[in-house]
Parts: structure tokens; C-alpha cells; sequence
């Protein structure tokens, strides 16, 4: 948690106590099925929660905003943005059905009233939304043929609605085809290794 706060310092104590029950609740998961990665149980904060909250470096939503997590797993980036914006929504949808179970009941036992969680491919979603976030689930473009069609019309954030899809390492060939869209490198905003070769990507609607 000292992690968070260095990045974060201007965090009110309500919303770190909620990022503070997250270990433990994984923990716990983690002992019944495979949530979060072994190796990376140990650096949970920095490998899950703060790359997570890195979308929160570039935009900061605004009250009423609707969010998308496709593919969100144990709940990834979605539950530490909830977190982060209790006066946006957020929906997170995952095809397998007990990682949505974890989801549920982690926001559950946290207090997250702006959560929804569905087990449901992308492509069947009928909603549309402001933002669609996700961690790397499949190459870009196949993404954003997923989603692009979910995306609103309707901005009301300080940059237009699109994509913020969190990768790591080389995908100059993936993005090519997307002239618009803009490339950030987080390790711009965090000093740890794990960091380095990681990105977001954010392509506007």
C-alpha cells in the first residue's frame, strides 16, 4: 500500500482502506483457483493495483461516466478504478464465469456499489459505453473489432470516449493501422522495472 500512496498520495483514507482489503481478498481466492498469477502473488499491489490505477495518470473520469472492462479476469483494471471513481459506473464482463464470481464477491465484500459484473463475451453486449478498458486480452485490432461498436457518441470527459487498453512490449505492427491513436509509456510515471516495457494505448473514438 505504501506503493499506492507514493503514486498516489492525495488518495482519501476511505478509498486506500478499500485497496488495502484487496490482498487478502485475492489471497483467499487465489487458494481455490488459479485468479492472479503465482509469481506475481508477492508484487500484487504493483503488478495488479498500480497497473491498474496507471489509467488514472491520463484521465481522470468525470461523475457519470460509463466504463466497459473487457476480459477483466479476478476484476483487472476494473475493481481499483471503481475504486478510484465511485461516481462513475463500471461494468465488467469476463467469459469465464468463476472469475466473474470472484469479481462479484470481492466488490461485494469491499462495499463497490458502482460495479456490475457479467459473465458474457464482448461481442454480445448490446450497452454502449464511454470508455472501454481492458489488460492485453487479444492482439489490437481484433479488440477493437470487439468493441469499437460499443463505444457512445456521447463525450462528456475531458478526451474523447475510445479504448484505453493497457500491453506490454512491442506492438508497433499491431497499432499501425490506427493512425489516431496514442501511445504512453508508463514507466514516465513509475520508477519500477516491472514498468518498463509496459504501455497504454488509447485509441479515440
Amino acid at each position: 500500500m505504501q506503493l499506492i500512496s507514493k503514486y498516489f498520495p492525495e488518495l482519501p483514507e476511505d478509498k486506500l482502506e478499500k485497496l488495502g482489503k484487496l490482498e487478502d481478498l485475492y489471497r483467499v481466492w487465489n487458494e481455490k483457483i488459479n485468479v492472479i498469477s503465482r509469481k506475481d502473488a508477492p508484487n500484487f499491489y504493483e503488478r495488479h493495483v498500480l497497473h491498474s490505477l496507471s489509467i488514472a495518470k491520463y484521465i481522470q473520469f468525470r461523475p457519470g461516466t460509463k466504463i466497459l472492462d473487457v476480459g477483466t479476469g479476478g476484476g483487472f483494471p476494473g475493481i481499483p478504478l471503481a475504486i478510484m471513481y465511485p461516481e462513475s459506473h463500471f461494468h465488467l464482463v469476463d467469459s469465464i464465469g468463476k472469475k466473474i464470481k470472484v469479481v462479484e464477491d470481492v466488490s461485494h465484500a469491499i462495499g463497490l456499489t458502482n460495479l456490475t459484473a457479467s459473465q458474457v463475451r464482448a461481442e454480445n453486449i448490446n450497452d454502449s459505453y464511454d470508455f472501454i478498458t481492458s489488460r492485453a486480452v487479444t492482439t489490437f485490432p481484433v479488440f477493437v473489432k470487439w468493441v469499437r461498436k460499443k463505444i457512445s457518441k456521447v463525450n462528456k470527459n475531458a478526451c474523447p470516449n475510445g479504448i484505453l487498453y493497457l500491453k506490454g512490449g512491442d506492438f508497433d505492427e499491431e497499432i499501425k493501422i490506427f493512425p489516431h491513436a496514442e501511445v504512453f509509456n508508463l514507466k514516465d510515471h513509475f520508477s519500477e522495472s516491472f514498468f518498463e516495457t509496459k504501455k497504454l494505448i488509447y485509441l479515440p473514438s
